[in-house]
């Protein structure tokens, strides 16, 4: 069998930014472990595959190197932008609304010219950590984190650490033994898929806001370069505990990696009661093939 697929760097409008992705078309009969061995193969964070969907425009899911995720946000953007790459969304005057499925739910998305824009769900507030927790699985000091961490889920849950400066951040590394000691004792659900997202007020260049890092534990590669889904639920935090005075702000990240990514990220709702978090950004279509399995 032959399977038609784009390999799409999202949250960049240039080649080799962001975070890469393959979006593969038409998958509904690709097995579980046929998904699994596509991200291995490809060394990448994550691949999207096209399902097809009963309740939504279209359907997608999403897959580490060893299971699936419910919800992933620059794999959301690299599948719009395939779709938008080989015509199979209608636009009208460059705009389009429309719902895609993947394996949280339904989420609405907007494309406005050459921006893709995903309304993350309702964040979820789940358990807060002493500033120690996360410093030990970081080799950091306790007062290099601000506030306290707490686990945040717009349909994948992340812990939210605010880390004092840069230097702290750039000096995190992550001690793999540690991050499953913490996430065996987390109390939280899917915490297999929970990991510490790192966040910094003040981007990397004078037009971000934000700048964060994402360290991965084997088989995933060792840092993400974008974060989508974290970045929504990094947003509802900063929000909700008052670290930003707007509502709407641009996040930045992996440029450390030679890989600059950036979103346009806006909260909806008071910060006690937060409907959902808009996060967007552009994707560039970086190759096209077939699969051959």
């Amino acid at each position: 069998m032959t399977y038609t697929f784009d390999w799409v760097d999202a949250f960049a409008n240039t080649p080799f930014g962001g975070n890469g992705c393959v979006v593969v078309h038409g998958a509904a009969d690709l097995t579980i472990d046929q998904r699994l061995a596509l991200v291995r193969e490809t060394s990448l964070a994550e691949c999207a595959y096209m399902v097809g969907s009963d309740i939504a425009d279209f359907g997608v899911r999403y897959y580490l190197a060893d299971k699936e995720i419910p919800m992933a946000g620059h794999p959301t953007i690299a599948t719009v932008a395939s779709l938008l790459d080989r015509g199979l969304i209608e636009l009208q005057d460059g705009h389009a609304d429309f719902t895609l499925e993947v394996g949280a739910g339904v989420m609405p998305i907007n494309v406005d010219g050459d921006q893709i824009t995903m309304t993350q769900m309702a964040p979820v507030f789940g358990r807060k950590f002493d500033a120690s927790d996360i410093a030990d699985i970081y080799g950091l000091d306790a007062n290099e984190i601000v506030g306290s961490p707490q686990v945040v889920s717009t349909g994948t849950p992340f812990c939210i650490a605010v880390v004092k400066d840069k230097i702290a951040l750039k000096r995190a590394k992550m001690n793999v033994r540690k991050l499953h000691e913490f996430r065996a004792a987390s109390e939280t659900s899917r915490a297999d898929l929970m990991e510490p997202f790192l966040v910094t007020l003040g981007g990397e260049t004078s037009n971000g806001d934000t700048f964060s890092r994402l360290l991965l534990a084997p088989p995933s590669l060792p840092e993400d370069p974008f974060t989508g889904s974290a970045t929504g639920c990094m947003a509802a935090y900063l929000w909700r505990h008052g670290f930003i005075k707007n509502q709407s702000f641009v996040a930045e990240q992996g440029h450390w990696l030679g890989r600059p990514g950036q979103a346009k990220v806006e909260v909806l709702g008071p910060a006690d009661a937060i409907t959902g978090v808009k996060v967007g950004g552009q994707g560039y279509v970086l190759m096209r093939g077939e699969l051959a399995i």
